[in-house]
């Protein structure tokens, strides 16, 4: 599908950018080697959480833009819904103050009262070579380890391996003696290469219940592949070729609320399996065909990399095209089909970009169904991929400029439409850990494929998010300087940074093209990093705190800080780690916990938060996240790792 190889003779101009009133540039790039149409089921049909945990949870029946640029002048923060509280702090250019968000919006216990500041973000240069173009990325529990890895394919990166044995090339008596998975210290960037033998070009992944990458498919040798990688300081990567039943090459993973995997789709498998347990194998009568995915297949597909979520009633979500379904994992079948969302295609190579929105817990949580909605930003016209990588010359379509939300539990939701401040594709979509949506990366003209796009979208956007959408709006914050194009991810990071990495637009790694291979890696700092908030930066006394908690549980988390802490400004958000590729971000999540008491003072500055952990796995699968403490909308200085166990 991809076009023949392409080398650019256009040398990117030097961009400067403006960030915290001064203009900067990045150092030199590294250039050196180192059935369903129509369908009517059910209407409340629901499942009991894969037969693991509690009984049914049955669903009940039941935008606008914000002007910026890049030169610092849009002010991010949050919709006045309240009357003010008059606990203001003003500070200089880049003013503080608080504003009340209404209960009615459902976040914490009573009103949350948040900070407000003009700060639009900074970025830094992290990494200048991490050895391999980030195309896949994610962040390892406990370790604080950020996994990259591109694809066995190209023979060639950035990076040797520190000694024998290379890959003996499949099919030749060649070796490959190059780097194409590494593990990085967040803190400190330190590289610890990984060797792969079977290739992992376009996979999936997710992490199990102790925190380990259970990675699926890929391509030729690697497409039937499940890989594991553990956590440790010398763990390497366990590969089990021939253990899925179809090749799964773009296919989503999805985890069940009972910790299992189910992978969706792949090139030429319009099916779908239950990823077997270690060591074993899956055949043919373990594929349950999917015709879904057949008659949401365009001319050039448009529906690889399904979007693909669990529903906090147990059902799985899958959205691919510009349709979209629920399917119960049990009996396998679809229970419900939503409205078509109109205005193009939405995934691979339209490659929109969605995510999960936050899922609000209350105090003492007793609902029996949770809300759970979805957001779908940008894509492209049902033709640009043809007009872009088939089409002679070479024809580049804008991208969509619109975003849609649904609410999945609801068997009468309708997609509610806003418009993004421009037009995007190939982009990324991180859930912040105060539940704001960060839409980073990508291009607004083109497709996804080999040089098939143009004009970066260098600035992030902010998508404040309120659950009756009502107070929802987009921000524009302060661009990069580097264009993070097709195959580019992105990871939240415990001090509430997003680390940026990955694009390439290349058939393997070019310097002289339009677009080189990136192998350069930033951190951005959101808005909510403004130092003039850093006072409402809470710290976590991880020794002092529950990290090991079964569902349901109340368990206590104590934070210390400067002076008195005001509940109501307080907010507790878990957030599960996604495994990233191509505008995907895979079982992505962030769950808001019921705060049911605050004890004050328990030692000088310091308070214990007793929380209510998810009721089910149906709303958070068993594993590992990020507990963060929100103060005024500000995140703790860093999260902590806690386990939710059956």
């Amino acid at each position: 599908m991809a076009s023949l190889f392409w080398r650019g003779l256009i040398i990117l101009p030097l961009l400067f950018v403006y960030v915290n009133g001064e203009h900067f540039v990045y150092p030199k790039r590294h250039t050196g080697k180192a059935e369903l149409a129509g369908y009517k089921g059910p209407d409340s049909l629901a499942v009991d959480g894969g037969g693991f945990y509690s009984g049914p949870l049955i669903a009940d029946d039941d935008g606008s833009t914000a002007d910026g640029n890049a030169g610092g002048t849009t002010e991010v923060k949050v919709e006045d819904l309240g009357k003010a509280d008059g606990d203001n702090t003003n500070g200089n250019a880049n003013s503080v103050e608080s504003t009340q968000v209404a209960a009615k919006n459902g976040i914490g216990n009573g009103n949350i009262v948040e900070a407000k500041t003009t700060f639009k973000g900074s970025w830094e240069l992290f990494v200048e070579n991490a050895g391999v173009s980030a195309m896949h990325l994610i962040l390892l529990p406990k370790i604080n380890q950020a996994l990259m890895f591109d694809a066995t394919v190209w023979k060639i990166s950035k990076m040797k391996l520190p000694g024998p044995p290379c890959r003996r090339v499949e099919g030749t008596n060649k070796e490959d003696c190059y780097v194409h998975s590494i593990l990085m210290d967040i803190e400190t960037g330190k590289i610890r290469p990984l060797r792969l033998n079977y290739d992992t070009w376009c996979s999936s992944g997710a992490l199990d219940i102790n925190g380990r990458l259970v990675s699926t498919g890929g391509y030729n040798n690697g497409s039937d592949t499940v890989r594991i990688l553990d956590l440790c300081d010398t763990c390497g990567w366990e590969e089990y070729p021939g253990a899925l039943g179809n090749g799964r090459w773009y296919a989503t993973q999805v985890t069940l609320g009972d910790g299992r995997f189910m992978v969706f789709g792949g090139r030429d498998f319009p099916t779908y399996e239950f990823v077997p347990p270690q060591g074993q194998k899956n055949t043919l009568k373990d594929v349950i065909d999917f015709n879904f995915l057949v008659e949401t297949h365009d001319p050039v597909e448009n529906n690889l990399y399904p979007f693909v979520y669990l529903s906090t009633d147990g059902n799985v979500f899958i959205f691919a095209n510009n349709r979209s379904v629920l399917l119960n994992p049990n009996t396998q079948t679809i229970i419900h089909e939503f409205p078509v969302l109109p205005n193009g295609a939405r995934n691979y190579p339209a490659s929109g970009s969605a995510c999960l929105l936050p899922i609000m817990l209350k105090p003492n949580e007793d609902r029996r169904v949770i809300p759970s909605e979805v957001l779908i930003c940008g894509g492209a016209s049902h033709d640009a991929y043809a007009k872009a990588d088939l089409q002679r010359p070479k024809v580049f379509l804008p991208g969509n400029t619109d975003c849609a939300r649904l609410d999945i539990t609801k068997r009468n939701g309708k997609w509610k439409i806003i418009n993004m401040p421009s037009a995007r594709l190939l982009g990324d979509m991180v859930v912040l850990p105060t539940g704001d949506v960060l839409i980073v990366n990508g291009a607004k003209t083109g497709s996804a494929g080999w040089d098939d796009a143009r004009e970066p979208n260098l600035n992030p956007v902010l998508y404040k998010f309120q659950t009756d959408g009502t107070g929802s709006k987009f921000d524009v914050l302060n661009p990069s300087n580097i264009p993070r194009m097709y195959h580019s991810s992105f990871a939240l990071l415990p001090d509430a940074k997003i680390l940026i990495a990955g694009s390439n637009t290349n058939p393997g790694y070019f310097d002289d093209a339009l677009f080189p291979t990136e192998v350069r890696v930033e951190k951005f700092s959101p808005h909510y990093l403004d130092p003039n908030l850093a006072m409402f930066r809470q710290e976590i006394i991880v020794e002092k705190s529950n990290n090991q908690v079964k569902y349901g549980q109340k368990f206590t988390v104590q934070i210390r800080g400067n002076g008195e802490i005001d509940q109501q400004k307080l907010q507790v958000t878990v957030y599960s780690p996604p495994f990233v590729t191509h505008g995907i971000s895979m079982n992505q999540r962030l769950i808001q916990l019921g705060i049911v008491e605050f004890n004050k003072n328990v030692a000088p500055n310091t308070n214990n938060i007793v929380l209510q952990a998810p009721m089910n796995g149906n709303i958070a699968p068993p594993g590992y996240y990020m507990l963060f403490v929100n103060y005024n909308g500000v995140p703790c200085r860093q999260s902590m790792w806690v386990q939710f166990l059956p």
